[in-house]
């Protein structure tokens, strides 16, 4: 426990001025993973080949994962000091306080926190007379401790004959008060600040990495009172998210991005490299923390084992157990995972037919909650010429998220052929609750909608995070790319809000929940549809998702009837344009080299005259 003295001693300044030690380590930490993953790692990986350059990027990513990790823990320690510093205000000013007003009224305050007070003189000046028994200390003075306030004889106190007694007792509580309030806050925090070190010999495994997750969450234990996730907007449009941004600090911008990183990654309108950092720290700590419960399950046991005689299968127990405690569900969040890890290191990989690196990987968004959720842009978004973002449907989900990552990277290298010299970022967005089951989820509308407001958020928070807050003005050219059901989210988050995108395209859509490409609002000239012809979800769909409008029915090409009809992006009544494909089926609309793949990128990167079969 402190002592008074100490607590008023105690140089908080000097908190501070470590604080700001740490901080600056944590940012400089930061800047040369960035330098190491962008300027080293990227030109090797790009420009390398052989047993060699393999080993040096491996090198370099675990340098990155070191400077990454010193980050995490040196802004946790810049950020409890900080606070340390701010709960050990209070205390001491009442401390100072009460010393203050000892000193004003000639009063002693002793070693151990007890006051020692003089007679109180009399209205004639003279002492007063000694009081009798147990409370007349010496002539009249004596000394006040806290937590034993003696009573006032009959007739003394109120009428200030005995006050010096009252009043050192006042103070001498009050210095004990403010010293439990210090010795409170320094078991509270000792702990957390020892327990903020690296081993020797720095390598960040899985157990350092789970062993921050904890130092994490007791950081925020002991600091809620100095910044909590309260602070951190909640429900504002991306727009209000970008100045609550902009106007903090510094040290206020480090302090929520290392303490509160998923809160941070997830916040639209807020600048791409900050949600990449703070996304990969997030990625890191959870892909550490469930392969250790993916590993104490140990492996999956057969599923049937054989019993009896004559032997027969029966269903395993263990197998049973095994998926009752998450086996499978764990396996399949590491497997979404793995893939996005392995796009982040994939940046700067040339194609296998000489085709150019891929560049830098942001990860904008990223958690585990229902099926798992991910968005990864190939480039940064904020400075591109040209964005698309690939909305995919009926299935999506983490775990199965590298063929809607691959899709992505085979767009943009499509985009480089197309205009070289045109910054371009194309987005994987599996950011909503897709429905799983074509039968039973497919057909509904409500995945739709609820979807859409999240569509409309990170699309609006791009053109923030861009300087662009007007969506009729945009200073970038935006593309948003749906397949299957994502069509009817795009759909259904056009009817809800004008979508913030320059151009639309839909490959195997089964119906986006509007009539006519009017009614997306980026104008029918803007509205781009693939359709294969033996795609049988636009087919399926149709009864379910499609929009209607005032048309006329037609019977083999014949006029028959003027009302309602239903349509669907493929239709020619739907009012967009019908781009030619040259793939088949329902998923192969991204293959590289094909035209389906081609026409895709010409709208991208707005060359509308390349589009072949446009109709």
């Amino acid at each position: 426990m402190p002592t008074w003295q100490q607590l008023r001693d105690v140089k908080l300044s000097r908190y501070r001025h470590d604080a700001d030690g740490w901080g600056k380590v944590s940012r400089r930490a930061d800047a040369a993973r960035l330098r190491v993953d962008r300027e080293m790692t990227i030109p090797v990986r790009s420009t390398q080949k052989g047993e060699t350059a393999t080993k040096a990027a491996g090198d370099l990513d675990r340098l990155s994962r070191n400077y990454r990790y010193v980050h995490g823990e040196c802004g946790l320690v810049r950020t409890t000091l900080e606070s340390l510093a701010a709960d050990l205000e209070g205390p001491q000013r009442k401390l100072k306080q009460a010393l203050e007003d000892a000193e004003a009224l000639k009063f002693t305050v002793n070693g151990d926190g007890s006051v020692t007070y003089p007679a109180p003189v009399s209205m004639d000046g003279t002492s007063s007379p000694v009081l009798p028994g147990p409370y007349a200390p010496g002539a009249g003075g004596g000394t006040a401790r806290a937590g034993a306030l003696v009573p006032f004889l009959p007739g003394w106190g109120e009428g200030g004959s005995n006050a010096n007694k009252a009043m050192a007792e006042d103070i001498a509580e009050r210095i004990a008060s403010a010293v439990r309030q210090a010795s409170e806050i320094d078991a509270r925090y000792a702990p957390v600040l020892r327990a903020l070190k690296a081993p020797a010999g720095l390598d960040v495994t899985d157990d350092i990495l789970v062993d921050a997750a904890k130092d994490m969450g007791a950081v925020r234990k002991a600091v809620g009172n100095f910044l909590d996730d309260k602070g951190i907007p909640h429900g504002n449009s991306p727009a209000e998210n970008r100045k609550w941004w902009s106007d903090l600090t510094d040290g206020q911008r480090d302090e929520y991005a290392t303490l509160y990183p998923a809160e941070i990654g997830a916040l639209d309108g807020l600048p791409s490299e900050v949600r990449d950092t703070s996304n990969r720290l997030v990625l890191a700590e959870t892909r550490a923390l469930l392969s250790q419960q993916y590993e104490r399950l140990g492996p999956e046991p057969p599923q049937y084992v054989q019993v009896g005689d004559p032997p027969s299968a029966v269903v395993n127990p263990l197998w049973q157990q095994w998926h009752k405690s998450g086996g499978e569900r764990l396996r399949a969040q590491l497997k979404g995972m793995q893939a996005i890890q392995d796009r982040l290191d994939a940046s700067g990989v040339p194609g296998r037919n000489g085709e150019p690196g891929l560049p830098q990987a942001y990860l904008l968004g990223f958690d585990t909650k229902g099926d798992g959720h991910a968005i990864i842009a190939n480039g940064n978004p904020d400075t591109a010429d040209h964005t698309a973002v690939f909305v995919p449907g009926t299935g999506s989900k983490l775990e199965d998220a590298s063929g809607d990552i691959r899709r992505m990277t085979d767009t943009w290298r499509q985009t480089q052929q197309m205009a070289p010299g045109k910054a371009t970022s194309t987005i994987t967005w599996i950011g909503y609750d897709a429905p799983q089951n074509l039968v039973t989820d497919s057909p509904r509308p409500s995945y739709a909608y609820g979807a859409a407001p999240k569509l409309n958020s990170f699309l609006d928070g791009l053109r923030a995070a861009q300087g662009s807050d007007a969506v009729c003005l945009p200073s970038h050219h935006t593309t948003v790319i749906a397949h299957s059901y994502g069509t009817t989210v795009v759909g259904a988050a056009a009817k809800e809000h004008h979508i913030a995108a320059d151009d639309i395209v839909v490959a195997g859509s089964p119906g986006m929940l509007v009539g006519d490409a009017s009614d997306l609002g980026v104008g029918r000239d803007h509205v781009w549809s693939e359709a294969a012809g033996d795609d049988p979800v636009p087919y399926i769909g149709r009864p379910f998702l499609a929009g209607d409008k005032w048309g006329v029915h037609y019977f083999h090409g014949i006029p028959y009837k003027a009302g309602h009809i239903s349509t669907i992006p493929s239709d020619e009544a739907f009012g967009g344009h019908r781009m030619d494909v040259d793939t088949s089926g329902h998923s192969d609309y991204w293959n590289k080299g094909s035209l389906s793949l081609s026409n895709q990128a010409a709208v991208v990167v707005g060359k509308y005259d390349d589009v072949k079969g446009k109709k």
